[in-house]
């Protein structure tokens, strides 16, 4: 399934509280955590991938294979993540955009597919993720009609990139149930601290030592 919404991959930050520089280079299935994830936007059916890179741009692109992709520098990715998302969707251009995080390893194409599938124009279509308690949390990807996501990064700011916008904007939030398989990562972890680390162990086993990479 291949449709005209465009992917965004936000991966411009220093993963400061990691502490190994940039989560984009993290060690993941053999390769990058960027990689992976920008190929995962491709095979869930986004038309395109835009990788928004900041931190240690010139070592991102060194390090990894970001052919098949349009990378997009973000000089301004210090000032928090509103500027990588805002650069995102200019680049897209009008066209639907699926905003999604580099360090979401559990992020599956076929998570991808159920949003663009479920999408309708004129409004955003987020993943909702079950709770063992039974509670909902919505989290990303999150997909914006073009329009919506040029009204969004216009009051983007700061490092809550949409957020603001989609706090105002309830009612025009489709959810998408996005459920983990037995065995599978849990689609919603991230990676913010060495004690997340094992997330991206568990998907790789023996892959070598992690707290290596900050000196690679």
């Amino acid at each position: 399934m291949t449709t005209s919404t465009i992917g965004v991959l936000l991966a411009a930050g220093a993963g400061i509280r990691l502490g190994l520089g940039p989560k984009a280079l993290l060690p993941f299935r053999g390769r990058t955590l960027v990689e992976v994830l920008a190929d995962t936007l491709l095979d869930g059916g986004c038309k395109e991938v835009e990788v928004v890179i900041g931190a240690e741009a010139e070592r991102v692109l060194s390090s990894t294979d970001l052919h098949a992709h349009r990378v997009i520098e973000n000089p301004e990715w210090a000032s928090g993540m509103a500027s990588s998302f805002s650069a995102g969707v200019e680049a897209a251009a009008g066209s639907d955009v699926l905003v999604a995080l580099v360090d979401q390893p559990g992020l599956t194409a076929e998570a991808v597919r159920r949003i663009i599938s479920a999408h309708r124009p004129g409004r955003i279509t987020a993943a909702a993720y079950s709770r063992p308690d039974g509670a909902v949390r919505r989290g990303h990807p999150v997909l914006f009609d073009g329009r919506l996501a040029a009204e969004a990064a216009m009051t983007a700011e700061g490092d809550t990139g949409a957020r603001r916008f989609l706090e105002e904007h309830p009612e025009l939030i489709d959810l998408v149930d996005c459920p983990s398989f037995p065995g599978a990562l849990p689609g919603d972890a991230d990676v913010d601290t060495p004690s997340e680390l094992h997330l991206l162990k568990e998907g790789e086993p023996g892959q070598g030592d992690l707290r290596q990479l900050g000196a690679s």
